[in-house]
């Protein structure tokens, strides 16, 4: 079996090696090299140097709009495209071009959280479990059938680079699977999409990452979690810019302002909110690395309480 296989980030990295497991991967599509780190020097995508390490050919087009990209990806004669996180939308005449058509690994039970950003909006929003599904694409943003897929249940205190390293081993598993059925000549049974229940995962931006102090504690809680690596939750307190790597809601006397310091110590720094508290326990300074909110307040002693 000839697989094409299309992803960029390191979520798909497991994917591209179960890929290489069970067929051949003729080629690998990835974006284009990007400026990254301090040097701003161009970087290749993780999938990019998993696939050169393993020696697969490596197509890096702008788009899949045009004939000469279609022509390119018909001359590979793919059985099967696996498409995991890849970033550019695929026409409906390259959907057509592969035999078995185009499979695509989603980081989400759908049809909730189709879109960017499934892992962080889950958490966010406060869900019990997600999952993984195995789609056969359509020309709609993540409204294919599914073939397969797997739930699993979110930590209480899980964070959104946690959960994506483990959605990113249960896709592989849920795509070997799949690859494994099709390899017997066993073709997945596709599941429509129930037309209830769709939601979408809005793409993340650092704007979103800021938290709002009159919103309730427990909300901005998972949003610390859910921001966790990346935008990472930021506040202003006590007139320094701080960003928020871990925090819990906790219980608090009603009626304080927003904002407040209500205490701060070995625990961590309480501050009120719409309801109850924040308590920040991991936070870091501008130019600095992360740190407990102990060790900060050895450097704020005006704010420590107890």
């Amino acid at each position: 079996m000839r697989i094409v296989f299309a992803g960029t980030p390191e979520f798909a990295v497991p994917s591209l090696r179960a890929a290489c497991g069970k067929a051949e991967v003729v080629a690998v599509y990835t974006q284009p090299d990007r400026p990254a780190g301090r040097g701003r020097g161009l970087q290749a995508s993780p999938v990019k140097q998993e696939a050169l390490a393993r020696g697969i050919p490596v197509l890096q087009p702008e788009t899949l709009k045009s004939q000469v990209s279609r022509d390119a990806l018909r001359a590979l004669r793919p059985d099967l495209m696996v498409v995991v996180a890849y970033g550019l939308l695929l026409p409906q005449k390259v959907l057509d071009i592969p035999d078995e058509g185009c499979w695509n690994v989603h980081a989400s039970l759908l049809p909730r959280w189709r879109g960017a950003a499934p892992i962080q909006r889950a958490i966010e929003a406060g869900d019990a479990e997600t999952g993984v599904c195995l789609m056969k694409m359509e020309k709609g943003l993540d409204t294919g059938p599914v073939l397969l897929s797997q739930s699993l249940a979110i930590g209480e205190h899980e964070t959104g680079g946690q959960l994506h390293d483990r959605l990113a081993e249960l896709g592989a598993q849920v795509l070997s699977d799949g690859l494994g059925l099709l390899r017997a000549g066993i073709r997945p049974v596709p599941r429509p999409q129930p037309v209830a229940g769709v939601t979408y995962a809005h793409k993340l931006d650092k704007a979103q990452a800021r938290l709002d102090w009159s919103q309730p504690a427990a909300v901005l809680a998972r949003k610390v979690r859910a921001f966790n690596p990346w935008p990472v939750a930021e506040v202003v307190l006590a007139g320094e810019r701080l960003r928020i790597h871990g925090a819990v809601a906790v219980d608090a006397p009603a009626g304080a302002q927003p904002g407040t310091v209500l205490a701060a110590g070995r625990d961590g720094i309480d501050v009120a909110c719409g309801e109850g508290a924040l308590r920040i326990r991991v936070l870091q300074r501008d130019g600095g690395k992360a740190i407990t909110a102990a060790d900060w307040l050895n450097a704020r002693r005006d704010l420590a309480t107890r």
